[in-house]
C-alpha cells in the first residue's frame, strides 16, 4: 500500500495510505453487487407495464435506470466521497490539495468513468501503474482515493475534546495552519485565565476576518473561539 502526501493550501502536510487497486475493485464489486440488486427487484415488477406501448416501456425503463447510472456521483456527492462499497471496505475519495471534493470534482470523477471502467477496464492497469493509485478519473478531477483504516499521520499542536457527535459549524477553518491554531489556542487560554477580554475581542475579530465567517452563530467571543479551535481539530482529524 503506497503513501500518499496531501499538501494543504496552509501547507500543512498529511500522509495518508492510498487505497489499493485490489481494495478498489472489491468496492466497486459491491456497489455493483447492489445494483444488480436493485435490477432484480424491479423485475419482479416489469410485467405490469406488458401492456403498455413500445415507446412507453423504454421511457419508464429509462427513468427506473436512473437510480442505477447515478449511483456513484449521488452517493460521494452526499456521503463526503463514499459509495456504500467505499464505506464497507474504509476508503473515500478526498482532494489532492486538502479540500473535501466538491460536486463538480465527483462529477469529473463519474464522467471519466466511461474510459476508466468500459473500455477494457483501463482505470484499473492505470492505478497499478500510478504512485498515488489514481485512475484517469482522480487525475482529471485531481482527487485521490485513501484509506481511513489507519489513523491519519499529521502532527498535531492542539488537541480538542470532541464528542462522538460533534457537528463543526465552520468549515473555512481549514483556512488556519497548526501554526496558526497552537498560536491561537495558547493566546486563547492565556486571555481566558487572566481575563483579558479586550485580547479576546482581538482574537475573535481577527478569526472573523482570516477564516472569512460572515455569521457568527456563539453569543460571546470566549464561545466563538473555542468553536473554532474544536472545529479545526475535527476537520484536521476527519478530512
Amino acid at each position: 500500500m503506497s503513501e500518499l502526501q496531501i499538501n494543504t493550501t496552509q501547507n500543512v502536510k498529511i500522509n495518508f495510505n492510498a487505497a489499493g487497486a485490489g481494495e478498489r475493485l472489491l468496492a466497486y464489486g459491491i456497489d455493483w453487487a447492489i445494483k444488480i440488486g436493485y435490477f432484480l427487484i424491479l423485475s419482479q415488477g416489469f410485467g405490469v407495464f406488458d401492456g403498455m406501448d413500445r415507446w412507453s416501456q423504454i421511457a419508464i425503463n429509462t427513468v427506473l435506470s436512473f437510480p442505477v447510472m447515478f449511483y456513484t456521483l449521488a452517493l460521494e456527492s452526499t456521503l463526503q466521497g463514499q459509495t456504500l462499497g467505499k464505506k464497507a471496505l474504509k476508503i473515500k475519495v478526498v482532494k489532492i490539495d486538502g479540500y473535501q471534493a466538491s460536486l463538480s470534482d465527483y462529477v469529473v470523477r463519474w464522467f471519466f468513468r466511461i474510459v476508466d471502467v468500459f473500455i477494457f477496464g483501463l482505470g484499473f492497469f492505470v492505478m497499478i501503474l500510478n504512485k498515488k493509485s489514481q485512475r484517469l478519473g482522480d487525475m482529471a478531477a485531481g482527487t485521490a482515493v485513501i484509506s481511513l483504516k489507519e489513523n491519519i499521520n499529521i502532527n498535531h499542536t492542539i488537541l480538542e475534546e470532541l464528542k462522538a457527535d460533534y457537528v463543526p459549524t465552520y468549515p473555512n477553518v481549514i483556512k488556519l495552519s497548526d501554526n496558526d491554531a497552537r498560536i491561537i489556542k495558547e493566546t486563547f487560554t492565556q486571555a481566558k485565565a487572566t481575563r483579558d477580554y479586550q485580547t479576546l475581542i482581538r482574537l475573535r475579530k481577527k478569526l472573523v476576518e482570516v477564516v472569512g465567517i460572515k455569521d457568527v452563530k456563539q453569543k460571546n467571543d470566549m464561545e466563538f473561539i473555542d468553536v473554532i479551535l474544536k472545529d479545526y481539530n475535527f476537520y484536521t482529524q476527519n478530512m
